[in-house]
């Protein structure tokens, strides 16, 4: 690698940090991850992939395997919270000399095994259920302490630890903090009709909406106003979710309301919040990415894409800067713009939504965003 980095180290097993493992291991780069979760296996439903994130996935290498084990489609319809068909809207212009698929669906989880399963045959060192316990910065690289009571020398140390990242805490003690938006999201999976060939979205007071991800399933994504961030025990999240759900009258919607309460539905319930770290991300030898530095919410479904994207861009700029400095200021300029215009166009979204704010414009920044996302990255 141009810069002079023989090993780096990755905090955190998420997209983000497998992405990260994978891009630096295809440049010929040692690659430590630990993850604290022994298991390796993220909670959640169904995820939405657009295009440009189909885009990074295949740049990594695994969009077959996502095919495979998602489900990929063209567009999508917008209904009356009646059910009256309104519109179907493109998902792309194309991004891809492949021409890739306009974006897909696929459990969280399958995606993270797919992840996964390419970082250990790239040849990552992967570390199950311990994390860092402290990072000493030596001048040309970062000794870090490991909760096992291990120790190891990095080049480079990658914060790819999420939202509520503890290096980003520690070492980062004037970044801000995330904020959340008084929405919360609610999913859930289910048996997929045999005629949703596409995403499909109801809209009424709230919205929500269907998304194939796989032949037989598709998963359900609600968006609810709260003025108060507050918990749903686990135990009334189906019986609440399908309440929600029953106001729409859309015949549909009523009849996946009463699917709601079975196990397989696995409803998953989460209050949202956003989070855009100002430049620098890095502080000597220690960079954040993914949702460590700019998490959104999913309303442009590109908050694993972005931290997929800010992986392969770091491992690209090291790999083509001479002095690592410069490789980490340039990532930080490729980045900026990009993950701004998600995090604050994603908020504007939901300030329509949830003021009842126009539906013009709303689909015309949803249209800008999804043109700008279509750019090489």
């Amino acid at each position: 690698m141009a810069a002079g980095l023989n090993k780096v180290l990755i905090i955190g097993g998420g997209f983000s940090g497998m992405s990260a493992a994978i891009s630096f291991r295809k440049a010929g780069v040692e690659v430590d991850l630990v993850e604290i979760d022994e298991k390796w296996r993220p909670e959640g439903a169904g995820i939405s992939i657009n295009g440009p994130s189909l885009r990074a996935l295949d740049e990594l290498g695994v969009y077959e395997q996502f095919k495979e084990h998602g489900y990929v489609s063209e567009n999508f319809d917008v209904f009356a919270a009646t059910g009256e068909f309104v519109v179907q809207l493109p998902t792309r212009p194309p991004v891809h000399e492949r021409e890739l698929p306009g974006g897909g669906g696929i459990l969280r989880p399958a995606l993270a095994k797919i992840l996964a399963d390419k970082c250990v045959e790239v040849g990552t060192n992967v570390r199950l259920g311990l994390s860092y316990s402290e990072i000493t910065q030596t001048g040309t690289g970062a000794r870090v302490q490991f909760t096992d009571g291990s120790e190891g020398e990095y080049d480079l140390v990658v914060a790819a630890d999420g939202v509520h990242s503890s290096v980003r805490k520690t070492y980062f003690p004037d970044a801000p903090q995330p904020k959340p938006i008084h929405q919360s999201v609610w999913r859930a999976v289910l048996p997929r009709p045999a005629d949703v060939v596409r995403p499909r979205m109801w809209m009424g007071r709230t919205k929500v909406g269907v998304n194939p991800i796989s032949e037989t399933q598709m998963y359900m994504f609600l968006t609810e106003d709260r003025a108060i961030d507050d918990r749903v025990e686990p135990e009334n999240q189906a019986e609440v979710l399908a309440g929600l759900v029953r106001e729409f009258p859309a015949p549909m919607l009523q009849e996946l309301a009463n699917e709601l309460d079975k196990p397989e539905a696995n409803v998953d319930y989460r209050p949202l919040a956003n989070l855009l770290v100002p430049l620098p991300w890095h502080t000597g030898r220690i960079v954040m990415i993914g949702d460590a530095a700019h998490a959104t919410t999913p309303h442009l479904a590109s908050g694993a894409g972005i931290g997929i994207e800010s992986a392969m861009v770091l491992a690209e700029e090291l790999d083509k800067n001479a002095d690592i400095e410069a490789g980490l200021k340039a990532f930080e300029a490729r980045r900026w713009e990009r993950c701004r215009m998600v995090i604050e166009n994603s908020a504007a979204l939901c300030e329509i939504e949830k003021s009842g704010g126009s539906r013009d414009e709303h689909a015309s920044i949803m249209r800008e965003s999804m043109a700008t996302l279509a750019q090489p990255i």
